[in-house]
């Protein structure tokens, strides 16, 4: 084993303006398992490949403890926020399992197929207003951020009513120029908001997962709050974006859009979806984790307490690991072993939630607005460079 010399490159690195779709083309060229340099002037490795992403997510070697020294943090307003205390997403069992477990039944399959049907209303709804007003409109704001942010406060309890400040939130603590004390002000005017909503449960108990973990009489109030807004941040910005940035890669590419509109077989829209997943993976700043012991990667010595950043954006391009060209946008290539929801211990919570939001708000697009096409060039838009989440500021198309 020996310790990597290459040179130290900045990260996380710049796309290709020509290819918004696609990871920065660095990601190709540095070595598979190399040390970078972040915003804070540490010097973490970065690990690029998917066989070895895939089973440092999976190793109990690895730390995802945002506390722990030597965490990576991805943005200055991610290493304030730790300062309000750590989410249960950045906790290592037995602690992150206990939380996982109170929330497992409701992001069951069996518990989110119950809710295609609102779902989809949902989505119908929102096709109905953009249609009624007339032949363009900026899919974000008509159709990408308003369905998850629907669903995911109904399913916490939340009301719909305050998302705007919700979504405000959210943006000041996922954007990378967001200040140290911004990040605290968003979290708490955020803890504060829900932490209304949990005492409202305490008296007013209803289906949701608020009520619920109120009922369960485990958590303080507090605890409760900042659970809500992890699902909160979590269940409406990745999905947005990930509605928004796939419908522009499917109306880039109009054969995959017409093969979408054109399926019917439950399996292979759900195929398509994974497939927008795994060649999209908006998380592209890489996973975050630290080194518990040392740790041979490739032939590469991480010593522990030494941050690492697993990019799973250039892991899902891997060509070792799809069949066919993995740069390329093929609907019929399901590719169910992706890591867009990562993998292992720490694997989304909600991803059967995501799946059907997107297969939903995907198929509903192309089948009621088939005409549907971009008011401009795909390398024109606004892309979310400034965000911890890829995506779109906004989408403008017309029909």
């Amino acid at each position: 084993m020996t310790e990597s010399i290459a040179e130290v490159r900045p990260f996380p690195m710049p796309r290709d303006p020509r290819r918004p779709f696609d990871p920065p083309p660095e990601l190709r060229t540095v070595p598979s398992v190399s040390r970078v340099r972040i915003w804070d002037g540490s010097e973490p490795w970065l690990v690029t490949g998917y066989h070895s992403v895939r089973a440092l997510l999976a190793d109990p070697r690895v730390s995802a403890d945002a506390t722990r020294p030597g965490y990576p943090f991805s943005t200055v307003a991610l290493a304030a926020s730790v300062k309000r205390g750590n989410t249960f997403m950045s906790m290592d069992d037995p602690e992150h399992a206990v939380y996982r477990r109170m929330l497992t039944s409701y992001f069951s399959i069996k518990r989110i197929e119950r809710m295609r049907p609102d779902i989809q209303r949902m989505a119908d709804d929102l096709i109905d207003a953009m249609l009624a007003a007339g032949n363009a409109a900026d899919l974000v704001s008509a159709y990408a951020l308003p369905l998850p942010s629907m669903v995911i406060c109904e399913l916490l309890g939340v009301p719909y009513a305050e998302r705007e400040q919700f979504q405000r939130l959210a943006r000041t603590s996922i954007s990378t120029t967001t200040t140290a004390e911004q990040a605290l002000a968003a979290a708490d005017e955020m803890l504060g908001l829900i932490g209304e909503v949990v005492a409202l449960k305490t008296r007013e108990p209803g289906e949701d997962i608020l009520s619920h973990l109120v009922s369960q009489g485990q958590l303080a109030p507090r605890q409760i709050a900042g659970i809500g807004r992890v699902l909160l941040l979590a269940g409406h910005e990745t999905t947005a974006n990930m509605i928004a940035l796939g419908a522009a890669a499917l109306l880039a590419n109009p054969d995959q859009w017409n093969y979408l509109r054109d399926s019917d077989a439950p399996e292979s829209i759900a195929g398509a979806v994974d497939e927008i997943l795994r060649y999209l993976t908006i998380v592209h700043h890489g996973r975050r984790r630290v080194a518990r012991e040392d740790i041979d990667v490739e032939g590469t010595l991480i010593r522990a307490g030494e941050g690492l950043i697993l990019a799973i954006e250039s892991a899902d391009r891997d060509p070792r690991a799809f069949d066919g060209d993995p740069d390329v946008l093929d609907l019929t290539r399901a590719p169910r072993n992706h890591l867009a929801f990562a993998f292992g211990p720490h694997q989304c919570l909600a991803q059967a939630l995501a799946r059907v939001e997107l297969q939903v708000a995907y198929t509903t697009l192309t089948r009621r607005i088939s005409t549907m096409c971009l008011d401009g060039e795909p390398t024109d838009l606004p892309y979310k460079h400034d965000m911890r989440i890829y995506g779109l500021h906004a989408l403008p198309v017309r029909w």
